[in-house]
C-alpha cells in the first residue's frame, strides 16, 4: 500500500446521476479531484456537468478512461454488487460511501476481494482526502482541510471532521485523512491505516479515532507498540454507552464484555499513545504526543 490517492488518481463515480452521487461528485471536482467517468446502468452516453462521460458499466468506463479509483453512491441493496463490479473491472481503490448494506452482502464482498489487488475503504464512510494533491473522494467538507503532515484515521464521520478542523486550526494541516467507516464488516482496518501512516514519508504524526465495539483499536495499538515510532494521539467514542446497546454505527456495540471504551483506552495507553478524554481535546492530545517525541 504505497499510495492511496494523489494527483494521478482517476476517479469513476458509480451512481453519478443520483442526487447524492451528483452532488458529491461535483464537490469532489470543485476540490480538484480528476473525475474521469460516471456509471449508471441504462444511462450510458450522457455527460455529467457537460464533460464527464457516463457509462453503463465500470468495465466500459475502465476501458475508455483508465480510471483507477471508484466512489460508490449506489443504494444499499445493490452496493455490494457495485463494489465487486469495480474490483472485477480492475479498479484498485474503491471508496464505498453507501450505508445500510446488509452484513451478509459485505461478507460476500470480503470473500470476493480476498485474492484481488484492491483496497476497499468503507462502506458507511465519509471517504478519503489528500489536501496536498487536491484530491477528495467522499463527502467530507472541503473547506476544513489544509495541506500538512498529520494523518487522521477514523471510524466516525463527524469526529473525522472535528479532528481535521482542530489540526487545521493548529496550523499543522493534514497529509491524508481516511474515514474507514463504522460497519462491522468493512474494508481497510484501523491497523492497516496506521501501518500506512507509519510508513508514509509525508506523515509526521497521526490521530486515530475509534469507537466501542470490535477489537480493531486494540489490534492497532499492539501494532503501533511494536512498529511505530511516530507520535500518535487517539480518541475512543462511546465511553458512556450502555452495555448491549448499539450506538451510532452498526459496529459500535459492546457485547460479551468485549469492545469497551475502557479496554480500548487502556490498550492505547499501554502502547504509548496519548488518549484524549473528550473530542475537544484531540488536538491537544496530538500536541502532547508530538512534544513527547521531541517535535
Amino acid at each position: 500500500m504505497t499510495s492511496l490517492i494523489d494527483k494521478n488518481t482517476r476517479l469513476v463515480v458509480q451512481g453519478i446521476t443520483g442526487s447524492a452521487g451528483a452532488f458529491h461528485a461535483k464537490n469532489c471536482m470543485d476540490f480538484g479531484t480528476n473525475v474521469v467517468a460516471g456509471v449508471t446502468p441504462g444511462k450510458g452516453g450522457q455527460l455529467f456537468e457537460g464533460k464527464v462521460p457516463v457509462f453503463d458499466t465500470v468495465a466500459e468506463a475502465k476501458k475508455a478512461t483508465d480510471c483507477n479509483a471508484s466512489m460508490i453512491f449506489v443504494p444499499p441493496p445493490f452496493a455490494a454488487d457495485a463494489i465487486m463490479e469495480a474490483a472485477d473491472a480492475g479498479v484498485k481503490l474503491i471508496v464505498c460511501i453507501t450505508e445500510g448494506i446488509p452484513v451478509q452482502d459485505m461478507q460476500k464482498v470480503k470473500t470476493f476481494l480476498k485474492d484481488k489487488d484492491v483496497t476497499l475503504i468503507g462502506p458507511n464512510c465519509p471517504g478519503i482526502v489528500n489536501p496536498s494533491a487536491n484530491c477528495k473522494i467522499g463527502i467530507m467538507p472541503a473547506y476544513i482541510f489544509k495541506p500538512g503532515r498529520i494523518g487522521i484515521v477514523s471510524r466516525s464521520g463527524t469526529l473525522t471532521y472535528e479532528a481535521v478542523w482542530q489540526v487545521t486550526n493548529m496550523g499543522l494541516g493534514q497529509s491524508m485523512c481516511i474515514g474507514i467507516g463504522g460497519d462491522p464488516v468493512h474494508g481497510m482496518t484501523q491497523q492497516q491505516a496506521v501501518q500506512f501512516f507509519t510508513e508514509d514519508p509525508n506523515t509526521d504524526a497521526f490521530i486515530m479515532i475509534g469507537e466501542i465495539g470490535g477489537s480493531e483499536e486494540e489490534e492497532a495499538a499492539e501494532w503501533i507498540k511494536n512498529n511505530c515510532k511516530k507520535p500518535v494521539a487517539a480518541f475512543i467514542a462511546g465511553a458512556t454507552a450502555p452495555k448491549g446497546r448499539r450506538m451510532g454505527h452498526a459496529g459500535a456495540i459492546v457485547a460479551g464484555g468485549k469492545g469497551t471504551a475502557a479496554a480500548k483506552q487502556e490498550a492505547l495507553k499501554n502502547a504509548g499513545i496519548v488518549v484524549a478524554k473528550t473530542p475537544a481535546q484531540m488536538g491537544a492530545a496530538l500536541a502532547e504526543a508530538m512534544k513527547n517525541k521531541g517535535m
